[in-house]
């Protein structure tokens, strides 16, 4: 009788990578179901001085870490550079990405393919957020936000808190 995926895949180092800004349901569904499937899962939360985000890439981290609270074998981090260097330096063997649609789907093929080249060590595996967070974006979320409306369930409590401090109460 074959072993499920999950009992075969165990062992396995998975990085999720992301700039997070904020850390959404999607988000956290993707790191649930890859700590299913590999074990362990690094977040690697992407510092990127060029670009302003809502919060800084330290506030992002600490969101990330408090969202995640009791899930074993999960990390959060702040990386800088390119993934497949982060995925080196931690030893991953795997690198999760989450696609939404037939965009993010062609963006992340080629994204994978070229990790793979720069990082062989490396497989690449795309998953389909179930419907109910299909729709959500970060981009989005921040809009919402930082124009008074209701995010509560598209975000972690923790998240939710944060985005009230910074852009008002909902």
């Amino acid at each position: 009788m074959p072993r499920r995926m999950s009992e075969r895949a165990r062992g396995h180092h998975a990085l999720f990578p992301g700039s997070f800004d904020p850390p959404t349901l999607g988000h956290l569904d993707l790191v649930r179901r890859a700590q299913t499937l590999f074990g362990r899962v690094s977040i690697a939360v992407a510092r990127n001085p060029e670009k302003a985000g809502l919060f800084t890439s330290a506030e992002r981290v600490q969101l990330f870490r408090g969202a995640v609270v009791g899930l074993a074998g999960v990390e959060v981090l702040e990386i800088d550079g390119l993934v497949v260097e982060a995925a080196r330096s931690l030893g991953c063997d795997v690198i999760v990405r989450g696609v939404r649609s037939g965009t993010d789907f062609d963006y992340e093929i080629s994204m994978a393919r070229t990790n793979r080249a720069l990082y062989a060590a490396a497989d690449t595996v795309l998953l389909a957020p179930p419907p109910e967070y299909a729709h959500i974006s970060a981009s989005l979320v921040r809009q919402i936000a930082r124009m008074g409306g209701d995010v509560s369930s598209f975000v972690p409590a923790n998240v939710l808190h944060a985005l009230e401090e910074r852009c008002g109460r909902s």
